[in-house]
């Protein structure tokens, strides 16, 4: 867990405290993605971008480009997710 001023970023995901988009090798295509991960991506996302305003305000642009990194995987991670979904071409707006 990091804590900058009110903002408190803590990553989830798996043991070692990465980010849920950090998958290792031996186990790409076989984690489910279901609500619950991306819904959990989606929070990560929420605090990450708290965290990099937060050090963008106070002048410290250098130092949040980590955050930017991790923000940046999850972002390709949910955009894949979202292009690879068979329901994604069949849905329309009411």
């Amino acid at each position: 867990m990091m804590v900058f001023g009110r903002t408190e970023y803590k990553e989830k995901g798996s043991t070692r405290g990465m980010s849920v988009a950090f998958v290792p090798n031996w186990m790409r295509g076989r984690a489910e993605v279901n609500q619950e991960t991306i819904q959990r991506l989606l929070e990560e996302n929420d605090q990450l971008i708290l965290c990099i305003v937060e050090y963008q305000n106070k002048g410290r642009a250098n130092e949040c480009v980590q955050y930017q990194h991790v923000l940046h995987r999850n972002l390709i991670y949910l955009a894949t997710i979202a292009d690879a979904s068979p329901t994604n071409a069949t849905k329309t707006v009411e």
